[in-house]
């Protein structure tokens, strides 16, 4: 036969006798015959499928509602059933893993010809795990729609398997689940009153325990509120760091200049001053000295041997530009870097000097600034929040160059800060005796967002500490989460709650 083909296995039964399935009274009285047709799991890559002629029966039992009945073949027949025990057990373990859809495309490649909605059927009619009650029970929500449409997953912390999936997130699902289950002990929760209160009502007697993740995610966003009201903070010291770093990046004063004409210029000038301090005059020292006037003349007006040094001290006597600078400088910040245009308008203002002047002195001005570094942009709030909540070890050298200026600048959030390490020390190292005192801190610094994070705890203590104390957390009801999701998007979201609950259940009993 070709590939792809059908085998067909043609079978009879054999005589002996057969309970009836209405009063169970056993008979072998045929009554006549008649064919199943039974599709079995491929061989060889061919459906496979199953002739079989089976005995209808006579049953002796006169009260029995049933005259007749069909035998049935132990591992091969089912009442009213087409298809062997074998192929519906592969078929239910295929919808199981993948659904519909994608199931009945999985079991036309294994050569069974099924439809999406009997595969969906096959899970539906799987029987619940059996029920169990934890000693140590995990609540949290999860999104069936984001944003419009939630649920509610229990699941086993000691475990990890799930227990069920209850529709909404309020207090009242999870009441009545709780409610005739004796024998938890433990409930680990979010922040959530909802779950807090169907707790209470539900298991009075059990303790609760407010999950570590999420007293720390609450944290967070206290200190963001907190440092997005000082924003003006992050803006000023990130000036007064740009300002120091334009400072250094200034060039230093050159040492004295050396060298033979250094030397020569340095004796000329003080035997000029000297003549000059001895009362004689620019043409008298010139003719003694057998120099130009005009020779004579520079080194007179040089306050400074240094001065006269070519190329050394550029910049340091003083200028016709000097009076003028002020102004250059604003319109060049302003954005005018015309020369020419400049060059007017100080000639307006009693400038008397040359266009070159004006043209040297700028560009010489766009050098030192193309030299300074380009200020950084002042960090965000996410930013300093993450600074601020992250651990210090894993801090980079540059994070902590860009945090420091800011908590110098700002006592609110060093303070801030401080606490936030206390709380963390609290946390990692389970030591919720001390949220008392924290709380008291919190509310002595008065700090923005803090001390409202600070009063929520304390409207729910007991569960705090105990979170701060305990071993246990809901980073096994995050797990299962993200499982929920994987097979929420596998199902493209077109399915609901039955199918969900029934595949979530079954998937973590089959593991």
């Amino acid at each position: 036969m070709e590939a792809g083909s059908v085998v067909r296995i043609a079978a009879k039964t054999r005589g002996g006798p057969s309970p009836c399935p209405g009063c169970g009274s056993v008979s072998e009285r045929l009554h006549s015959r008649y064919r199943r047709r039974l599709a079995d799991v491929a061989v060889g890559g061919r459906r496979v499928e199953i002739m079989l002629s089976v005995r209808r029966l006579v049953c002796g039992d006169t009260g029995c509602t049933k005259r007749t009945f069909a035998e049935q073949v132990a591992g091969l027949t089912v009442r009213y059933g087409r298809r062997t025990p074998l192929l519906r057990v592969m078929l239910e373990k295929i919808a199981v893993a993948l659904a519909g859809r994608a199931g009945a495309r999985l079991a036309c490649g294994l050569r069974v010809i099924v439809g999406r909605s009997t595969m969906l059927r096959l899970v539906m009619a799987l029987p619940d795990p059996a029920a169990v009650t934890p000693r140590v029970l995990g609540v949290d929500d999860f999104a069936l729609r984001r944003g419009h449409v939630y649920g509610t997953v229990l699941i086993d912390c000691e475990t990890g398997a799930p227990l069920d999936l209850l529709p909404g997130r309020d207090s009242r699902p999870l009441a009545e689940w709780l409610t005739g289950r004796s024998g938890v002990e433990l409930i680990c929760r979010d922040r959530s009153g909802s779950y807090a209160e169907g707790a209470r009502i539900g298991a009075p007697e059990a303790t609760q325990v407010a999950d570590r993740f999420h007293l720390w995610q609450n944290l967070g966003k206290a200190v963001e509120q907190c440092v997005a009201r000082h924003r003006g903070c992050l803006r000023t010291s990130q000036t007064e760091t740009t300002e120091s770093a334009v400072n250094a990046h200034k060039p230093e004063r050159q040492a004295a200049p050396l060298g033979a004409f250094a030397e020569r210029a340095r004796r000329h000038h003080a035997l000029v001053h000297d003549l000059v301090e001895q009362g004689h005059g620019i043409r008298g020292i010139a003719r003694r000295l057998g120099w130009g006037r005009h020779t004579v003349q520079r080194f007179a007006r040089a306050a400074t041997w240094e001065e006269l040094v070519d190329g050394r001290w550029k910049g340091v006597r003083p200028s016709k530009l000097d009076p003028f600078k002020s102004h250059l400088r604003q319109r060049w910040e302003a954005g005018c870097t015309n020369a020419r245009q400049l060059h007017r308008e100080i000639t307006a203002l009693g400038f008397q000097g040359s266009y070159s002047l004006v043209r040297d002195y700028l560009d010489d001005h766009h050098e030192r600034l193309a030299l300074a570094p380009i200020a950084p942009p002042a960090p965000t709030v996410r930013q300093v929040t993450s600074w601020l909540t992250r651990h210090p070890d894993s801090l980079t050298e540059d994070d902590k160059l860009q945090l420091k200026p800011i908590l110098d600048h700002c006592p609110e959030l060093r303070a801030a800060s401080g606490h936030i390490r206390v709380f963390g020390e609290m946390l990692t190292e389970l030591s919720g005796h001390d949220l008392p005192a924290w709380i008291s801190a919190v509310r002595a610094d008065d700090l923005p967002g803090l001390t409202s994070f600070a009063g929520g705890l304390e409207s729910d203590l007991d569960a705090v500490i105990n979170g701060l104390t305990m071993r246990w957390n809901s980073g096994p009801v995050e797990g299962r989460v993200n499982h929920i999701k994987m097979i929420k998007r596998q199902m493209f979201g077109r399915a609901g709650l039955p199918l969900l609950r029934k595949r979530v259940l079954l998937t973590a009993a089959d593991h």
